[in-house]
This record gives structure tokens, sequence and C-alpha cells, in this order.
């Protein structure tokens, strides 16, 4: 009898047979997906969450995942490993603190020897904006932005559209250019370096939502409003959370304030989510961070663990958007020629 021909020679996949860099299963920015591609992640979030987990790890069966980390991170590395695991997924985690990287490796030397140890996609956190498109563009395998530099966090924004969806759209999972009209969402906190706040400023626009940005100057210069259409900047507090059925937090870093003229006494009294505030101005609101949370600082512990919280749903709900954006990853190519 003749040996079947293993379906999982190990040999560094085939380049694609196109003049183009751009891998149809890459996410490098939100942008990169129409509102069927959005559609189409969060209804296969949905499907696959409620999937059997056997049955789903046989989903991308011993398919190879690198996780290439130049950044440290608890959600977003934990919630993409476990992500690929539970559809069958073998994966590996290469650190800038374990590997030839902390030599002087360079991010093409690494991404190629990924490569060339088998890996079929590569998700990438990277300290520098614009580093995952480079690395598409080196190896041409599907790359997950998991955060580059002050840029984006495309992943960051579908999870938080899953958990806005839940709660006030009854779970939808398609989207329209009209889904969450009437909805203001409000972003307090350090927008002149979050990349989670860009990628949402991409997003919720496209969907009807009105985003305010909130925060002092030195953190939140003008010039954001003209991010996207439905965007408009509020150095009121207060007055924001008014108007917000969502209030997001971000964090503020003292290291990335230490050259600001930014006091943090006064940053508090002026910005700091309080079970006072929230209960006296926006009642109904959800309150989602993306995490880590500095206690005492742009909210309080009786907030972020109040009622109103939403946020270790946000992390639940980043598993299910990462296993529906890897599946995308590895099966992109056999169904589309070209980007979502």
């Amino acid at each position: 009898m003749t040996p079947a021909t293993a379906r999982r020679a190990f040999q560094p996949p085939p380049a694609p047979a196109t003049s183009s860099p751009h891998n149809p299963g890459s996410l490098l920015s939100i942008q990169d997906l129409t509102l069927d591609a959005l559609s189409h992640l969060l209804g296969r979030a949905k499907a696959l969450v409620e999937q059997d987990p056997l049955e789903r790890t046989r989903t991308l069966a011993k398919r190879r995942v690198a996780l290439l980390f130049y950044e440290s991170s608890t959600r977003t590395r934990t919630s993409f490993e476990l992500a690929a695991k539970a559809l069958g997924c073998d994966t590996t985690l290469v650190s800038n603190l374990s590997s030839s990287i902390e030599k002087g490796e360079s991010l093409k030397d690494t991404g190629l020897t990924i490569r060339a140890l088998g890996a079929e996609t590569i998700i990438l956190r990277h300290n520098a904006s614009g580093a995952p498109w480079l690395l598409e563009q080196y190896t041409h395998l599907p790359v997950l932005n998991a955060g580059d530099g002050m840029h984006e966090h495309p992943t960051q924004a579908l999870l938080d559209l899953r958990t806005i969806l839940a709660h006030l759209r009854n779970g939808a999972t398609s989207v329209s250019a009209d889904t969450l009209k009437g909805v203001t969402v409000s972003i307090t906190g350090d927008i002149l370096h979050s990349r989670v706040a860009r990628s949402n400023l991409l997003l919720l626009p496209q969907l009807g939502a009105e985003v305010i940005l909130c925060g002092p100057k030195e953190l939140l210069p003008e010039i954001a409003a003209a991010t996207a259409p439905g965007v408009r900047v509020e150095r009121d507090f207060e007055a924001a959370l008014k108007q917000s059925q969502v209030v997001m937090m971000l964090r503020i870093q003292a290291e990335r304030i230490a050259g600001l003229q930014l006091d943090l006494d006064e940053y508090k009294r002026g910005y700091q989510l309080t079970g006072d505030r929230l209960r006296t101005l926006a009642p109904d609101a959800i309150v989602l961070h993306p995490g880590p949370i500095i206690r005492g600082l742009e909210l309080t512990a009786g907030v972020a663990d109040g009622p109103q919280s939403r946020i270790l749903e946000q992390v639940s709900n980043g598993v299910a958007i990462r296993m529906a954006v890897v599946e995308r990853a590895l099966t992109a190519a056999q169904h589309n020629g070209g980007r979502a």
C-alpha cells in the first residue's frame, strides 16, 4: 500500500504567486476590513464560541502559528495563544527577551527564520509603528497586528465592538453604516499615545457612532478630531459623560508623561472616573478599559469592579474575536484572492 502524502510537510509555505506583498489573511489595520468582512468576523466569533470544543480543535488542526512579541503583554498575547490552540493550532512564542532579538537580530531576519521553521502565520506586537507591514512584505505570510507602536491595535477595536454590540444591540453580528447610530462613545485618557483609541476612532464612526475624545491638551491634541467624521474633542469630562452610552477609559502611564507638564493629582481631579461621577452623569452607560488598569488613577477600584464595568467581558471577547481572526488568516487564501 502506498503511504498517503503527508498533509503537513515540514517546509516553509511557498510565497504567493502575486506581485503584491499583501496576504489576504493579514490584519494590519482595522481599515483592512469592509463592513461585510466585519460582519463575517463577528459571525464566526459567535459560531466558534458556541461550537463544541473538541470539534472546534479540528478547525485548524496542527497548523503552525508564531507569536512574535517585542513588548510585554498579558491579555493580547494570552488570548491570541488560547484562541489559536482552541482551533487546534500548534503555537510558539518568540519574545525579544528570550531570543536572538536580544542579540540584535533584525525584524526581517527574525521573520524569515520563523517562516523557515514552518510558521504559517505570525502574530506581531512591536514598539515601532508600521512593523507589521514590513514583516508581511519580508515573509509573505499572513501577519496579524497585535499592536504596533502608537499606531493601531485592530483586534482590540473588534473585541470592543463585540462588547458594545452585546449590550446595546442585542449581540448583533451583522453590521452596517447605521448599526451604532445614536450611540455616543467617549474615550478618555492618553489618546496621544494610544493605538487602542486610534483603531476605535477608525472603526466606530463607520458604524454610525459618535466618538467624543476627552482629556487635557497634553494628551489630546485638537487635530485628533480630524481623524474621522463623527469624532470631536471635549475637554470637560463631566460634559462628555453626560452624553455617553459607552465610557472607555485609557491608562495613564507615568513613563509616557515624564516629559510633559502634567500634574497627576490635577489629572485625577479633572478626568478620573469615580463611582459618584458614573452614577450621577452616566447611570446607564457601560464602562470599558483595554487594560492594564491603574486603579486609583484613570478610574477607581469601585468602578472597575462595579455593575457597569464590562472590562472582564472585553477580555473574554478577546478570545472569541481572535479565534475568528486566526481562522481568517489561515483560510483567507482559499476563499479570496485579495484583501477583505
